[in-house]
Formats: C-alpha cells, sequence, structure tokens
C-alpha cells in the first residue's frame, strides 16, 4: 500500500479515492456480473401472500438476483486500496463485510436455486439467520470494545459509553452491556436494511443517503476538535471509517445504475445483510446507535411497520378464527403504498425524500447537543 495513503492529512482524498473507486467497480463488474447470473437462473419469482401484490410485481420475475456481491466486491476492493487496514475497526468492519454478505448468499442460494426447480423457497430458517448474525455481532462487539481501550481520556473512554441524542453526559457500559447494544444494533440493522430492500432502489438509496450521515459521524468523532465542538465522544481511530462510509456510498450509487427501476438486478440478502450490518457498525464505532435510529428513520418505519402488522394481527386473532386483523394493506411498509395505488417509482422517491430530511434532522441535532 502506498504510504501517502496512510497520511491522516490526506483522509478527504482517500474518501474521494475510496467512493470513486467502489463506483467503478460496480459499474464495470455489473453488466458481466447481471449476465452470469441469467446463465446460472439466479432469477427471482416474488410470491406474496396478497394477490394483488403479487400481480403488481409479476413483471419482476426472473430478474437476476445476488446483485449484492457486486457491492460486497467493491466495498472491499476500495477498502484495501485507500483505508488503513491496520486499524483494528477497519479489520472488524471487513470481516463484517465478508460473513454477513456470505450469510446472505447461502441464503439467496437456496431461495433461487427453488426458482430454478430445485431445493425450498424459504432458504434459511428464520431462527438460523438471527442466530448466525448475533454470533457475530457478539464477536465484532468483544473486540471493538477491547480495541476502545486506545480512546481512553484521563479516567473516561468515550468508546465504552453510550450516549443520548440530546446529552452530553455519557453512561459508562460494561462489557456485557455494550455487547447487547452492539448486537441490537447490528442485527437490527441489518434486517431492517432487508425489510426496505423490496422496490427497486429502494434499499440502495436509502443506504447512499444513511452512509452520508455516518461518515459526517466518523468524521467528528475520529478529530478531536471537532468531537469536543459538537460535545461528541473523541474514539480514537473512529475517522478511518469515513473511507468505508465512502466505499458504501460509492458502491450503491453504481449499484442504483442497474437497479433502478425497472431494475436489471436485485441486491438480495447478500447486499442487504452486508450493508445493514456495516452502517449498523460504524454507529457502534461511534457510538452513535440512538442517532442512527433517526439518520436511517425510513429503514425504521419499514422494520416498524412489519412488526406492528404481525403484532397487531396477533392480537386480534380470535380464538379459533383463521385470521386477524391487519394495520396495513401489507407490510413491510412500502407495499402498503403500492397497494394504495402509488406508483413505484413515485413511492421509491418518496421514501428517498424521507431518507434525506431523516438525515437532515440528524445532523441538526448535532448542533442542539
Amino acid at each position: 500500500m502506498i504510504c501517502w495513503l496512510l497520511d491522516g492529512k490526506q483522509l478527504m482524498l482517500r474518501m474521494a479515492g475510496a467512493a470513486v473507486v467502489s463506483l467503478i467497480v460496480v459499474l464495470l463488474l455489473g453488466p458481466r456480473m447481471i449476465r452470469f447470473l441469467v446463465r446460472q437462473k439466479l432469477g427471482d419469482r416474488p410470491e406474496f401472500d396478497h394477490a394483488d401484490l403479487n400481480q403488481l410485481t409479476r413483471h419482476k420475475s426472473n430478474t437476476p438476483t445476488m446483485g449484492g456481491i457486486l457491492i460486497v466486491i467493491a466495498i472491499f476492493v476500495s477498502v484495501l486500496a485507500f483505508a488503513n487496514c491496520g486499524n483494528m475497526y477497519i479489520r472488524i468492519a471487513m470481516f463484517i463485510l465478508l460473513v454477513f454478505g456470505s450469510l446472505g448468499a447461502v441464503d439467496d442460494w437456496i431461495k433461487l436455486r427453488y426458482s430454478a426447480g430445485k431445493g425450498t423457497r424459504d432458504g434459511l430458517k428464520m431462527w438460523e439467520k438471527i442466530l448466525f448474525q448475533i454470533a457475530f455481532s457478539v464477536l465484532a462487539a468483544i473486540f471493538t470494545y477491547s480495541h476502545g481501550r486506545l480512546s481512553y481520556i484521563g479516567m473516561e473512554n468515550p468508546a465504552h459509553s453510550f450516549y443520548f441524542l440530546f446529552k452530553a453526559t455519557p453512561i459508562y457500559l460494561p462489557l456485557g452491556a455494550y455487547v447487547i447494544i452492539t448486537v441490537l444494533t447490528m442485527v437490527g440493522a441489518c434486517n431492517a436494511v432487508n425489510l426496505t430492500d423490496g422496490m427497486d432502489g429502494l434499499a440502495a438509496g436509502c443506504t447512499t443517503i444513511c452512509s452520508t450521515v455516518l461518515l459526517v459521524l466518523a468524521w467528528i468523532v475520529g478529530v478531536a476538535h471537532w468531537a469536543n465542538l459538537f460535545d461528541l465522544p473523541v474514539v480514537a481511530g473512529s475517522a478511518e471509517m469515513t473511507v468505508l462510509c465512502a466505499a458504501i456510498f460509492g458502491a450503491c450509487l453504481g449499484f442504483l445504475w442497474y437497479n433502478a427501476h425497472p431494475a436489471q438486478v436485485f441486491m438480495g440478502d447478500t447486499g442487504s445483510l452486508s450493508l445493514g450490518a456495516l452502517i449498523g457498525y460504524i454507529a457502534v464505532v461511534t457510538r452513535q446507535e440512538l442517532l442512527l435510529l433517526l439518520a436511517g428513520g425510513v429503514f425504521v418505519m419499514e422494520a416498524g411497520s412489519v412488526l406492528m402488522q404481525v403484532g397487531y394481527f396477533r392480537l386480534t386473532k380470535a380464538p379459533g378464527a383463521m385470521e386477524g386483523k391487519r394495520l396495513f394493506r401489507c407490510a413491510p411498509l412500502h407495499h402498503h403504498f403500492h397497494l394504495s395505488g402509488w406508483a413505484e417509482s413515485k413511492v421509491v422517491v418518496r421514501l428517498w425524500v424521507l431518507g434525506v430530511l431523516f438525515a437532515a434532522v440528524a445532523l441538526a441535532t448535532l448542533k442542539l447537543r
């Protein structure tokens, strides 16, 4: 690796390089990857428990999935080229990218073999995916907590503390509490992005917006002057996460070229699980888990709609009855709007607009502190 790439003074240049390289990698590999997936007959058949929704999405049949491989490759290559791989946070992030990407790829492969006439549509069972996600998140939490000892300032360690949105005073976290918060953040984020990935360009666009907020946060908490100015924790080495955020930004932007309506390829669980886990991990490193709920407001809306739908359905289901009542026409929320008569492109663009608004509010809270 070229020495000047490791110079902290060149951080902005390295961020730009990571974004551009990841964008170019996706754009260049995209056509070949799409042709490969088509030859392998790795196209999905949308099947929902809603006849009208199946009718609305019938045109998506056989669109190649597992395009998230492009995102994983692009992020990995650009981070290797422009980030300081001696940084423990970067190493752990690359571990997360690969293991969550592999988990999603296995799930995609099992489901897509069904579409090709082999295997089962269900893929990995939900408890299996959650179990693996928890296990990987626990490992990431333990190593991150251990590395956080470098952030001690006197008797306090910002990297081992929990921060509220409008309160500068932190709460110290022992290892057990830190692990629990990390697991909730990473598992919640990866599944929220996964649920959002149901329309052309929706998950990729929202992740692009969210990664921009995380880039700003990582830059602030990684530089003592800026962190003190905004009453944010100073986390040693976290500035390097800006390069990762830039790589995510570029990869998602490039993927939108092929994933915009009408999509030529879907990211599948390969992309959504790895992207969600990464943005969750970046929030953990920067100690801004609560702010992620605001910056990723669209993801929260999508996941929340599913929880509300399932919960209300079970609460209103009478003993012996086949079905309960529903709050939405269909969950996640984007399907509800689609079934309400909104065109798919309108749903996606409006959720992007909401994503930008959530991002702006999240950044505005920094000044309100």
